[in-house]
């Protein structure tokens, strides 16, 4: 009844409860809306901001491919512009393999050929299993499936030759570079090799990465949603920078001299854990020749093919691997090896010893045969002793009490101090990676003993580079110069942007000493241990060595020589590790080593064009050109013969000569004998080469003229000794030559001990 009887009222309060309803629903519309807003902004903000490099390179990816454009890695020449290494064209080979699934999987446009046919075909022209190459197609996913890095351009246009015939979809040929090594396996040690990313590994190649490696470049092509490539016109080139070129101070004339007389020295001697050399000029410390045995070629550097390391490789676990013998031709042994030196470092002492003037060249000592120290007996080469010496005596003597003497004068720390000063306790800073430090005794524990061992070489370690080093020291006028190989890097314009700095490090000795240390170096080759090293015509300073290899038995024979002697321009260090006892050849450096540096050195003096200085005695037996005499009478040819103090000897009795061996323009020994035929037929039989190693100089010549050959003799022909003999000859026994032809064989005194 009140309800009816206030109609407003009730009307009053649906409009309340109206208005309710229309707030609620207000704010939960506004709620809902802020809701939709935030999580809207929260999802944009995660696309836009969080997600957006990602899903910027996903777009790029799906409407753009991009190729790499290889830059040009550097080029390595030596010292006279020859090329060492190498970047030649290449080209990679790489399979789409969604590609190539959407090709063949197309029913508007089906192709001729199949995965498995496309697979064998391309299989056949690379040399590759089909099966291999099929495999990489299932990856429909990628487009991107190397399956031939740097392929030859024979290669690669076979390939190409092959897609366009066959309307190929999804192989591609990606311009790249492969390097290539000219010289094969010289200087392999030097100039190291780079791997399957063309990033250097090993040697010159790894230490100089940033300079020959380049920076690649870029094209950026637009393709469709099929992966079909668009016009040109939405390409981008992006250039590549070419690496900057190496000119090395290594000559690769002298490499190869330095290697040839190592190999025939490691042959011979069979040496167990081979050898390293390295030539260097004397007075800036540029590496003319640097060469480490087992060696390996360089395009192909996988390949173990030393027969000695090869013999070692075993299957058995924890034996010497395949990876342990290419680590092991791969090594320098130059530099980072290290040995106990012996004898050679006796120039080390001799020069402290002079410089603190404990010592000079009237100085006398006498040795017994040994000499007592702390309790220990240490010998001389000579049990016997070689008595009273003068100081040029010692040297050449090599005497081990005589130099522990030296060193004893010097005093511990003194010594120390200059082992320091001539760079041994640290690297030479070579431009070269994995140079090795020596081993020494710690300078507050450098006992009397020490010193005695240490003047004499012994019982401590260091690195070939880092002994000739210092020895380059002693006889250049005292300086001590870093050793490099880089003269100048040059950019891909031609623009020198780097040249070797060749000042000294320091002076370690005065110029006076380093002339006395040279004349009783050359003492020792005139006249001591070292005499196996002369060269006719040069005057030669060295020093032999001969150091233990601890309590085995085993040695590392050795031998420092340099030229000319009174204005030195070129050193070398040869070593060689654990020859083999058996040879028959007294175990030294003077019997092993010094032959074959004498050889190495004939052929490099004349090429670095140091002129020679021949005696008289060796004036005559100088090469010289055989004369044309044939149609003279007997008497005329020997007239003209004897001009050029050529003997002869005369077969048949006619009064014309009628043929000659040599014949006439030979190069032929002076002194050697010519063969006439006076109205008398000229036998064509080939000569047999006669066993001429182990005779003197008069029975090599006798056996070469039986046989009808010529004799050319080198290396130690300045000694009276009655011990020379011939030590190798150029050409085997048992070779059969045309007559008159030129066996040289090397001499050397075999009564030489070290």
């Amino acid at each position: 009844m009140a309800e009816k009887r206030n109609p407003e009222r009730k009307n009053e309060n649906i409009r309340r409860a109206n208005r309710v309803i229309q707030t609620r629903s207000f704010v939960l519309m506004i709620l809902m809306g802020v809701v939709m807003f935030a999580l809207l902004f929260f999802r944009l903000f995660d696309l836009q901001i969080t997600q957006h490099e990602e899903l910027q390179s996903k777009a790029v990816s799906q409407q753009t491919r991009r190729t790499v454009v290889t830059a040009s890695r550097g080029t390595i020449y030596d010292a006279a512009g020859n090329i060492l290494a190498i970047s030649s064209s290449a080209e990679t080979i790489i399979l789409s393999p969604l590609e190539i699934d959407n090709a063949v999987n197309d029913k508007e446009k089906p192709v001729s050929w199949t995965k498995d046919s496309l697979a064998a075909g391309l299989a056949e022209i690379l040399g590759k299993e089909p099966s291999a190459i099929r495999k990489r197609m299932d990856n429909v996913k990628s487009q991107y499936e190397v399956i031939q890095l740097r392929a030859d351009e024979d290669v690669a246009a076979k390939v190409r030759e092959y897609v366009d015939e066959n309307d190929i979809v999804g192989v591609h040929l990606v311009a790249d570079t492969k390097r290539y090594y000219p010289y094969g396996s010289l200087a392999a040690q030097v100039i190291g090799f780079v791997g399957d990313d063309n990033t250097g590994l090993y040697g010159l190649e790894a230490y100089y990465e940033k300079e020959l490696e380049g920076q690649s470049g870029l094209v950026i092509s637009a393709k469709d949603q099929a992966e079909n490539d668009m016009l040109y016109t939405y390409e981008q080139y992006f250039a590549a920078k070419n690496g900057g070129d190496l000119t090395l101070t290594l000559d690769t004339t002298i490499q190869y001299y330095l290697e040839k007389g190592m190999e025939a020295m490691i042959d011979k001697f069979s040496a167990a854990n081979g050898a390293s050399g390295i030539v260097m000029d004397v007075n800036t410390g540029g590496i003319l020749a640097m060469a480490s045995y087992p060696n390996y070629d360089l395009n192909d550097f996988l390949t173990v093919s030393d027969p000695a390391l090869l013999s070692r490789i075993s299957d058995e676990e924890g034996g010497f691997k395949l990876s342990d013998a290419q680590l092991t031709q791969w090594r320098n042994k130059a530099l980072n090896d290290t040995y106990e030196p012996g004898s050679t470092f006796k120039i080390l002492t001799l020069s402290a010893a002079l410089e603190e003037g404990v010592v000079d060249k009237t100085t006398t000592v006498n040795c017994g045969g040994s000499v007592s120290i702390s309790g220990y007996t240490i010998h001389c080469s000579n049990k016997n002793g070689h008595g009273l010496q003068t100081l040029m005596q010692s040297v050449g003597n090599s005497c081990n009490p005589a130099f522990i003497n030296y060193g004893l004068r010097i005093g511990n720390e003194k010594f120390y101090e200059y082992m320091r000063s001539f760079g041994l306790m640290n690297t030479t800073g070579i431009d070269l990676g994995g140079e090795a430090v020596g081993v020494f005794a710690a300078d507050n524990s450098f006992t009397q003993l020490d010193l005695a061992c240490y003047a004499f070489g012994q019982n401590f370690t260091v690195t070939p580079l880092t002994l000739i080093s210092a020895q380059a020291a002693c006889v250049n006028g005292g300086y001590l110069h870093t050793p490099y190989l880089v003269e100048r890097i040059t950019d891909s314009d031609g623009n020198v942007t780097y040249r070797h700095d060749s000042t000294p490090v320091r002076q370690v000795i005065s110029e006076q000493t380093s002339a006395t240390v040279r004349e009783c170096l050359e003492y020792v080759v005139s006249s001591g241990t070292g005499k196996n090293g002369q060269v006719a015509g040069y005057r030669i300073g060295g020093k032999t060595g001969t150091a233990d290899k601890g309590q085995s038995g085993d040695v590392v024979v050795s031998f420092l020589c340099f030229a000319p002697a009174d204005d030195p321009q070129v050193i070398m260090l040869i070593t060689m590790d654990t020859p083999s006892r058996a040879t028959g050849t007294y175990v030294s450096g003077g019997n092993m080593v010094a032959p074959t540096a004498s050889s190495v050195m004939a052929e490099i003096l004349p090429y670095l064009g140091i002129e020679p200085s021949y005696s008289a005695e060796e004036l005559l037996g100088m090469d010289t050109t055989v004369p044309n005499v044939i149609g003279l009478t007997v008497d005329q040819a020997k007239e003209k013969l004897k001009d050029r103090a050529l003997s002869y000897k005369i077969v048949g009795d006619g009064a014309t000569i009628t043929d000659q061996t040599p014949a006439g323009g030979a190069i032929i020994p002076g002194k050697s004998s010519v063969i006439l035929y006076a109205n008398a037929e000229k036998p064509t039989d080939k000569c047999v080469v006669p066993h001429l190693i182990g005779k003197t100089p008069s029975e090599a010549n006798t056996s070469a003229t039986a046989a009808g050959l010529l004799i050319r003799f080198s290396g130690t022909t300045g000694s009276e000794s009655s011990s020379i003999r011939v030590l190798s000859q150029s050409i085997d026994e048992g070779t059969e030559v045309d007559a008159g032809t030129v066996i040289t064989v090397q001499l050397g005194d075999t009564s030489v001990t070290d």
